[in-house]
Parts: C-alpha cells; structure tokens; sequence
C-alpha cells in the first residue's frame, strides 16, 4: 500500500519549486509526525539541486495554510523527560531553520489560517506573503495551551519583526490579519488569492535580483539591536500588562516574555537553545495538561452533533424569529443576525421592542478600533431585523425562539397562540434557565419539535448554549437545535430536561455554601478572596449580584422543591430579597452599585439585614473555603453523570467553562476533581459530614475511590 501523501512536490516555473501542504484524508493541515517526516525528504531531495532560484511553500487547503503541530501528538508526549522535550522541540527548530539556509529564496504564500507551528515554519522563511482573504490570519497560540513556540518562535519573530511585535504576539496568543502582518513587516505583501502564486514568483526573482535576502539572513541571525533602556521598559511595562491580564495564573506568557528578553542580545542559536529550555519546563506541567483538556473539550464539542443516530440530520435554519425583545431577546437575535441569518422579533410593549431593536443594530454594527456603531455596518444589518407586532410574520420563519418572561402561564399562553401559525417542521423553542421543558411543552400539538435552547448572558461573549431536551424532542429537534447553535458561533450541549438543567444546577451548590459560610462567621471579603484565588472570574458573593438576588431566591425555591434532602434555603438569601438588596440591577446588593454600573463597593448597612442570620466569627484558611465551595459541586456532578443528564464528564466540565467562568486552567471541574483523586476527596469530605446530606460522597463518587479511576475513565 503507498504511503500517503501530506506535501506534494510540483514546478511553478522551471527554477521555482513549490511544496504545497494537501494532508492525506484530513480537513487541516497539522504538523504530525509523518508530515515532518516528509517535509524532511522533501528539503534533502531540494537542497541537492543546483538549479532552483526559489522554493514556494504553500497550501491546497481552502482557508488553511497550516493550523499548527499535532496537538494529539503533543498529548500523548507530555510525559517525556526534560532532555527528551528539548530533543523534540530542537529537532523540528532545526527542520524548519533550514529554511533560512536554503540553497535558494523561500518564500511563504498564506491563503488561509497559518497558526503554531505554521507560523513557526513561515518564519523561517526569507519571505511571506498573504492573501486578502478574511481566513488569511497569523498568530501563536501556544500560550493558551499552556506553553509558548517551540520551534524556534520566539527566537525568529523578535528578529523579523520587533521584540515589541513579538512579544505581544506571542505572550496575548492572539492572531494578526493580512493587514496588519504587513504594517509590522512581518510580510512583505497582501495579494488577492488568486494571484497569490504569481506573486510569490515575482518576489523571488526580485530577491535574486537585490540580493537582500542574504543580507536579512546575516542580520537575523545576530543579536536583536536595542538599547539597555528600552528593553528595560519593554521588559518592565509588558509584564506589568501579563500580570494584570494572566493574575499570575497562566505561566506561560511571563516565561515567553523572559526567554525573549534574555535572548535579546545573544545569537540565534543561542536564543534557539534557551526557547528550548524554558520550554521543557512548561511542557507536562499541571497547568499544560488542563488547558490540553479544554482543547479537547472544545475539539470534541465540535463534532457532536447531539444525537447518537449518525443517520439523523439537522433541518436547515434560515430564519429565525425572537419572541421578547429583552436583554436575552435582543442578544439571541443579534448573535442571529451577525451571521447573516434574517430574524423577525416582536414584545408584548411597543418601546420594549423599539428598544431591543436598537440594541441588535448597535451591537451588530459595533466597531472595534472606533468603540461604536458603524454607519456602514447598521445599514448593511439593518434589513435583516423585522421588527413586528404581527404574530402572522413568524408563519415562514424555521426556528422561533421564546424569550419573555420566566412564568410557565405566560409562555403556555404564547404557544398556543403561536404554534398554529409555524409552518410545517418548524422548531419552537424557549430560553428558560430553569422551568421544566416537558411541563412547557404541556398542550403542544407537536411537543417533538420543541426544546429548550438556553442562552448565557451576556449572549454576546458567553459562548455555551444549553439545548434542553424534554421525554418527546424528537433527534431531528436537537439535532437542529445544534446545528443552529454553532452556526452562529457558539458551543451547545444536549442537556435531558431537569431543574437547573446542568449549569445552575451546579452553581446552586457553590453560590448557597457559601452563604452558609457567611452564616457560620467567614467574612465576605475571604469567601470572595479564596474564590478568585482558586481561579474564579468573581467571587461567589459578587455573583449574586450580578445575576440578581431576586432570580437565585426564586430560583432556590425551584430546586428546595427538587431535592429537599440537601438543597439549603439560605435565611440570608430570603433577607436580602426582602430588604430589596436584589444587586446590581437595584444599586445595591451585598454591594454598593454607584449608577449601578461600576465595581460593587462595601455598604456598611449590610451587616442591618444579613447580621441577625450570623453565628459568630471565625476565619477559616482559603483552601478549606475553596473544599467548601466547590467539593458539593463535584458531588452534584455525580448525581447529574449517574441520572444521565449529559452524555459525558467532558460536558460537565465545558458547561462551567464557557457558562460560568471555571478557570480553564483547572482544565474543567471534573478534570481537577481526577487530579485530586476520588479516594482523598471523600477523605476531604469527612469533616463536613455533620453538615448533613450535601456532602455524603455518592455511590458513583465511593466506586470511584474503591476502583481508583477517574471521572473521565467513566467516557472509555
């Protein structure tokens, strides 16, 4: 059997070669094993001709240039020694650095995402150039699995570029359009795609022509030209920006930024060899392996489709239509409506809905670089948005989605009089964070075709959506439903319907300790503290304000009735709702909202409403706060795995990423539940005992420690 084929050799004039990445059987080209294996025979067989002016480096890849090494490789190496990481990483530097020694002019022509390794490789190259393509993008993303380039990265992108450019591209992992490529000089053009290999031709024949590519080769392989004072404040102001950004929580950026400041004034190999080093250190290490995980988390989240019948295919969405124009409303049909996708949207209130609509086209036209609406934007979306106070303009609209209210009367009230208008095959779903979807769909006519489709707020950066399957969706509903939900950029998982669903039924555990732990005396600001210490984005005592006091006491009610055995009714809780501190949305909660915008500030009144429910004062050490607060979250993700509400742990752990800010440097609740180990968390759990039922280990959690797996052996 011949092997396949990831690089194919061809001629774009008699002296121009060109090797044109095509990965045999896959969507991507990655640097695999193989890959490298080939790109080797390839340059041995070119660097032996005397005849080449130029070698091309390109991709048949429609958007894809290179996505970067084979993460899976890299996964299954992460236990490799520290001499055997600096072996690997030295290896594919010195494959890629050949480039830059070649026989005759490389070039890069990028037509699509160039990212990783791929950015590493074209590097290397004496030239690149890239289309005009939106998809034609460079970036190193490295630092948010935890390490940084690793062949030869962050010694080359200093030298062709800046060590300010550099640092900034390597230490953010965030990615640089055709554009603004060029204004760095990190490329020398921006062509339309189809003249992309002409181009590159031209190039390398001006190049044989100036000779100027042996000079740049000579200059970058020296020490970087800079001042003693200016790399002191490059080096002083960006880690000042990493530590602000990363809370020192993420290694990765500050060790980039260290190994390219102290390879500033030392030759590339040198440069070369201390990338290495620091690599090896990154590489395996805890956090290097959690955001791995999510990696995978998100690559697995993306091929399901959330059914298990492969043959079961998703109804094509065309047009959406949004009943409220609210907050969620206005955020559902706006996402929609980025992506091209028509919405029809209507509001029992004719200001309400005056409003949300301009709330979508301000959001929809919003520019970036301006920080405000773009004229030309808001009339390219606005004939997209049909605002309507007709219930006959959703006839002809393939997914209508219910956004009002959170009272089961209201919305019953709205199906019945809308269900007989939808055409035939369409979806009707609700955006409920918390009514049963099978007591919803109670009097439809067609209960297959209706779900639950729950949007995070704010929609606009909060990438999960829940998909609530009741007893009669049909697969065909969820698949659609699904399918909708990563059309417009988002990551949904099929949650079977129950109270909370899955991510408020695992906050309930967390946000309610800890009001039990202010009960017992633990001061607000070392709840908070020991939250935000663990990794959390706010404090649990902050996120009752922010989701609103109001909405948790109800919602406390909902889940008491549900599992009465462990579920506590805070006295505090009840207090606050009462008193009107309900957060943010009032000004006042368990803080102070100056205009009710801002960061909440502490309210000495506080301590008139919430100091009758206090037992005393005590402080407890920040790790028994944080076993306080999160051990009954993994044991509420036992009984959720065990009565089947989610196909696996991975949709655990990718629902309190993307839906409450888990610290992905944990790699996912479960993920660090399994790097603690089932057996020391019920020991964890025996000093709590006397608090009653919320933290008696479960059978699943006890089969765990009797049999030494884990949470995510219970996938295989």
């Amino acid at each position: 059997m011949p092997e396949a084929s990831h690089i194919k050799l061809s001629m774009a004039e008699p002296d121009v070669a060109v090797l044109t990445f095509d990965a045999a059987d896959k969507g991507a080209n990655v640097l695999s094993q193989p890959v490298l294996l080939e790109l080797e025979r390839h340059l041995n067989q070119l660097e032996a001709r005397k005849d080449l002016k130029g070698l091309i480096v390109d991709s048949a890849k429609p958007g894809i240039f290179i996505f970067g090494a084979d993460v899976r490789e890299f996964a299954a190496a992460k236990n490799i020694t520290r001499e055997q990481t600096i072996d690997m990483t030295t290896r594919g530097r010195k494959l890629f650095q050949r480039l830059s020694r070649f026989p005759c002019v490389t070039v890069a022509a990028i037509d699509g995402g160039c990212f990783g390794g791929g950015a590493e490789l074209s590097m290397w190259c004496d030239r690149r150039i890239m289309s005009d393509s939106p998809k034609a993008q460079m970036g190193f993303p490295e630092v948010k699995l935890g390490i940084y380039p690793g062949w030869g990265g962050t010694a080359r992108a200093p030298r062709l570029i800046g060590l300010a450019n550099a640092v900034e591209m390597v230490t953010s992992g965030e990615n640089v359009d055709a554009h603004a490529a060029a204004s760095m000089g990190l490329i020398s053009d921006v062509v339309p795609s189809d003249r992309l290999r002409q181009a590159a031709v031209n190039l390398i024949r001006a190049e044989n022509q100036s000779q100027q590519y042996l000079a740049d080769r000579q200059r970058w392989d020296g020490p970087i030209s800079m001042s003693e004072t200016e790399l002191s404040f490059l080096g002083a102001t960006a880690s000042a920006y990493i530590q602000q950004q990363t809370k020192g929580q993420y290694p990765a950026p500050m060790a980039a930024l260290e190994v390219m400041m102290g390879a500033a004034g030392v030759d590339i190999e040198a440069a070369c060899k201390a990338e290495a080093e620091g690599f090896a250190s990154l590489f395996g290490s805890p956090i290097n392996r959690a955001l791995l995980n999510v990696f995978f988390l998100t690559d697995r989240n993306k091929k399901e489709t959330g059914v298990a019948d492969p043959n079961v295919k998703p109804k094509p969405i065309a047009t959406v239509g949004l009943f409220g124009a609210g907050i969620m409303g206005a955020g559902i049909a706006a996402t929609s409506v980025r992506r091209d996708m028509p919405v029809t949207i209507t509001d029992a209130v004719t200001k309400a809905l005056a409003g949300g609509v301009q709330k979508v086209l301000e959001e929809v036209s919003f520019n970036k670089a301006t920080r405000g609406p773009d004229p030309q934007r808001m009339l390219k979306y606005a004939p997209l948005v049909n605002a309507t106070t007709s219930d006959s303009e959703f006839g002809q609209c393939d997914l209508v989605i219910e956004a009002i209210i959170e009272n089961p009367k209201a919305k019953q009230e709205l199906y019945a009089r809308i269900e007989p208008l939808l055409k035939e095959g369409a979806i009707l779903a609700s955006n409920t964070s918390a009514i049963s979807i099978a007591r919803l769909a109670e009097g439809l006519k067609r209960p297959d075709r209706f779900c639950g489709i729950h949007f995070f707020n704010p929609v606009r950066r909060m990438p999960l959506v829940e998909v609530i399957r009741a007893p009669k969706t049909s697969d065909e509903t969820v698949a659609t439903a699904v399918a909708y939900a990563k059309s417009i950029g988002k990551s949904p998982i099929v949650v079977n319907d129950g109270p909370g669903f899955l991510v408020n039924r695992l906050l309930l555990p967390y946000m309610t300790e800890a009001l039990e732990l202010l009960r017992e005396g633990v001061e607000i600001k070392a709840v908070e503290r020991a939250a935000k210490n663990f990794g959390m984005p706010m404090g649990p005592i902050t996120l009752y304000d922010v989701v609103g006091l109001d909405t948790c006491y109800h919602a406390g009610h909902v889940m008491k009735e549900a599992f009465p055995d462990r579920v506590v009714e805070s006295p505090i809780l009840e207090a606050m709702f009462k008193a009107g501190r309900i957060g943010q949305k009032a000004g006042v909660g368990f803080f102070a909202y100056k205009g009710n915008q801002g960061q909440g500030q502490p309210d000495p009144t506080l301590a008139d409403v919430i100091g009758p429910h206090i037992r005393g004062k005590q402080k407890l050490p920040d790790d028994q706060i944080i076993h306080r607060l999160f051990l009954p979250m993994v044991l509420e993700a036992t009984r959720i795995l065990a009565e089947k509400k989610v196909a696996a742990p991975q949709d655990v752990d990718l629902g309190l990423i993307f839906g409450t800010g888990f610290p992905p440097f944990k790699g996912g609740l479960l993920f660090w539940a399994d790097t603690i180990g089932a057996a020391k968390i019920v020991e964890l759990l025996k000093p709590f005992e006397s608090l009653g039922e919320r933290y008696k280990p479960t059978p699943m959690l006890l089969d765990l420690a009797k049999s030494g797996r884990g949470f995510y052996d219970l996938a295989k």
